[in-house]
């Protein structure tokens, strides 16, 4: 069968007006004018036979096809886009995709990934961020760092520190919480893991109070709405530290559940890169340095070789 030439700039048309269903914008992004746009589109709909658009009164919608096309043809640009990037540079430069829930995205890798420039400048990292449910080959995940106990089907994982869980709250909340036991007079929030509570009660010594309020799929949705006065999450306090110290979260009692961790993982079946290998030794190396403060958790002594 002969396959249809299909023009790059009909591509680059089609992904950028499908990414803001909107041919206007995808004019002003690759600067030619709404109608160029609309004509590239069209051609690129003429030569296979399908239409990629539903055009709308206010916008556009993709239809089943142009659904289809979407991530192939951005995937594509992007390759492309970094081939001739690597070329013009004149040096070969790794992309690294990786996953990571948010509470250790937002409490320990955010504010430590500018070092990572000193280590491999030739290293770019992907970050996609989620609430620890995550499919590494379907997304296209080189690796992925998540909580729990390291135990995932088909995965290599390492360990990268302990997170336990401690009841966290805004400061007038804390003002009237003096024992464990205050918090059964409070809204306690709660995540799609339904059985913390539980374990941190039962680590108090005390039973598990009826559980009212709201149940969140994020860890920092959860913390967020603690520090707004909406309730007590439990979360892990090492990742929110720069808050606590702020002023802004308080910790209101020593008693941690220690429930699990953070592990970096990545699919038995597919041999990590050499980008891979360089951002796995610079995280380790940057968790140890993490658990060497004061009140942090332990880091392993990893032996790179184990790889």
């Amino acid at each position: 069968m002969v396959r249809p030439y299909l023009p790059l700039n009909g591509l680059r048309a089609f992904e950028a007006a499908a990414r803001h269903l909107s041919f206007t914008r995808a004019a002003i992004e690759l600067c030619v004018t709404q109608a160029a746009i609309s004509q590239q589109v069209k051609g690129l709909e003429e030569r296979l036979g399908r239409r990629l658009f539903r055009r709308l009164p206010r916008g556009l919608a993709l239809t089943d096809e142009g659904l289809a096309l979407l991530p192939a043809v951005a995937e594509s640009l992007d390759r492309l886009g970094d081939a001739l990037e690597r070329v013009g540079a004149g040096r070969p430069r790794e992309v690294v995709n990786v996953g990571v829930v948010g509470t250790f995205a937002t409490g320990c890798l955010l504010p430590r990934i500018s070092t990572l420039a000193a280590v491999a400048p030739h290293l770019e990292v992907r970050l996609f961020t989620n609430n620890n449910r995550v499919d590494l080959a379907a997304e296209g995940l080189d690796c992925a760092i998540r909580f729990g106990d390291g135990s995932w089907h088909a995965t290599h994982a390492e360990w990268l520190m302990d997170a336990a869980l401690s009841p966290l709250c805004a400061p007038g909340v804390a003002r009237r919480l003096s024992q464990p036991h205050d918090l059964l007079s409070e809204t306690l929030l709660r995540s799609y893991r339904a059985d913390e509570w539980a374990r941190w009660f039962d680590r108090a010594g005390l039973a598990i109070p009826p559980l009212r309020g709201p149940v969140f799929d994020s860890s920092l949705a959860m913390v967020e709405a603690a520090e707004m006065g909406l309730g007590v999450a439990l979360a892990p306090a090492s990742m929110f530290s720069a808050r606590i110290a702020r002023g802004a979260l308080v910790q209101p009692f020593g008693v941690e559940a220690p429930l699990g961790g953070y592990w970096l993982t990545w699919l038995k079946s597919k041999a990590p890169t050499p980008g891979l290998m360089l951002f796995r030794e610079w995280l380790h190396e940057e968790c140890r340095r993490l658990a060497e403060q004061p009140g942090r958790p332990r880091a392993p002594d990893l032996s790179l070789s184990s790889a």
